[in-house]
C-alpha cells in the first residue's frame, strides 16, 4: 500500500458513520460496480451541505441515487434536488431508491443531459457535475446558466486516476479523447472570469467552484 492509499485509508476510517438505509445503497452500488462517489467526496458534499445551507440542488449524474440522498440526508430533509440520469438500468434502481427514502423532494430526469440542461430554468445554489467526464466542458455553459451567482459547483473525477497529467501520448489510444475533453475542461474553469476554482486532490480528484458573477 501506497502512503498515497494510506491516506485515503486514514480519511475513510475517519468519516462519520451513514445511517444504514444509506450504506445499502451504498454496498449495493460497489458489489454491482456501479461508479459512485468515494468518502472523500462524501466528506465534502457534507461539509459544503452543512454550512453553505443550499436550498436548490443539481446533480448531473444520479447512477443509483447514493450521491443524491447522501446529499439530502446531510441537509436533514431540507433540500431539494433535481437529479440527471440517461443509462437506463440505473434510472430503474434510481428511481425506486429516490422515491423510497426521499419521496418527492428528489426529482429525476430521464435522459442525457445535453438534452435535460436547455430545457431546466430554475436556478441552482450548487451543482453537482458526477455524469460522462468526456461530457463535461459540452455541460458546462448550461450548468452555469443555472448556477446562481455566489452559487457553488462541485464537479467529482477530474484527475482520471493521474492519467490527466499525463502527455496525451503517455495514456491509451482509446483514452486520447477524454484526456484531451478533460484537460480543457479543468482549464476553462481554473481561467473563467465567472467563476472562482481550486483543484482537490482527494479522491480522484475535484473541482470546487464559486460563481462570482453573470
Amino acid at each position: 500500500m501506497t502512503r498515497f492509499d494510506r491516506i485515503g485509508s486514514f480519511i475513510e476510517a475517519n468519516e462519520p458513520e451513514l445511517p444504514d438505509w444509506l450504506r445499502s445503497i451504498e454496498e449495493k452500488a460497489i458489489a454491482d460496480e456501479v461508479p459512485i462517489i468515494r468518502k472523500e467526496t462524501a466528506g465534502l458534499l457534507r461539509f459544503i451541505i452543512r454550512t453553505a445551507g443550499p436550498e436548490r440542488i443539481l446533480e448531473v449524474g444520479t447512477a443509483t441515487g447514493f450521491s443524491a440522498l447522501l446529499m439530502w440526508h446531510f441537509s436533514g430533509g431540507m433540500v431539494r434536488i433535481d437529479t440527471i440520469e440517461k443509462y437506463d438500468k440505473r434510472i430503474e434502481e434510481a428511481r425506486v431508491n429516490l422515491s423510497a427514502n426521499a419521496g418527492d423532494s428528489i426529482r429525476l430526469y430521464e435522459g442525457d443531459a445535453a438534452d435535460i440542461l436547455p430545457t431546466l430554468s430554475e436556478q441552482y445554489d450548487m451543482i453537482f457535475m458526477d455524469a460522462a467526464k468526456g461530457q463535461y466542458l459540452s455541460f458546462l455553459p448550461g450548468v452555469l446558466r443555472l448556477l446562481k451567482c455566489g452559487g457553488i459547483l462541485l464537479t467529482d473525477n477530474v484527475l482520471q486516476e493521474g492519467d490527466v497529467m499525463e502527455s496525451r501520448y503517455a495514456v491509451c489510444r482509446r483514452d486520447r479523447t477524454i484526456h484531451s475533453r478533460m484537460r480543457d475542461y479543468i482549464y476553462e474553469l481554473m481561467h473563467s472570469d465567472e467563476l472562482e476554482s481550486v483543484i482537490l486532490s482527494g479522491a480522484d480528484g475535484m473541482i470546487l467552484s464559486y460563481k462570482i458573477r453573470k
